[in-house]
């Protein structure tokens, strides 16, 4: 319900912020706002964007958890869709979104709200199993030591070889 509430009112809140603002400083003015709201909020999402890309790499290279850096590249994502939506309320959200204190206050509420039940982390230590083949224990170690035979010690090397 929640969800139909927003999408009819901030397209109203935003022909409402139209109104007003077009009315205080015209119509050129407003719709340059608009442009440059978006050509400015596309530079910010892209810059933003690729810091983010970077720091999940960076987790997943250090083997940490990566929920908080993808959470923040969620976001960036979101802002850089709301700032190209024209608006004066989705700018503003928008650009609130690209401030990295917003976004980690964001996520702390986000988190605050759920509850994980189970995590399990992939065990790399175990090779791959094979396709047709049963659990991992199927696999036999063992060490050998090659016995020469007085047939074997009389026979010179095939020079396929470096013996």
């Amino acid at each position: 319900m929640w969800l139909f509430i927003a999408f009819l009112a901030i397209p109203l809140l935003e022909i409402a912020l139209f109104i007003q603002i077009g009315g205080a400083i015209g119509l050129g003015w407003t719709l340059a706002t608009v442009v440059v709201t978006a050509v400015l909020g596309t530079f910010l999402v892209r810059n933003q964007g690729a810091l983010a890309l970077g720091q999940v790499k960076s987790s997943f290279n250090q083997m940490q958890d990566p929920t908080e850096p993808l959470a923040h590249g969620a976001m960036i994502l979101f802002s850089g869709a709301l700032l190209l939506t024209p608006g004066f309320f989705t700018d503003t959200i928008g650009f609130l979104l690209l401030i990295p204190a917003v976004r980690a206050s964001a996520f702390r509420a986000i988190k605050a709200r759920v509850s994980i039940a189970s995590f399990e982390a992939a065990n790399h230590t175990h090779r791959p199993r094979r396709p047709g083949h049963g659990q991992p224990d199927d696999v036999i170690d063992g060490d050998y030591t090659e016995v020469k035979t007085e047939a074997d010690q009389n026979k010179r090397p095939s020079g396929w070889t470096d013996h």
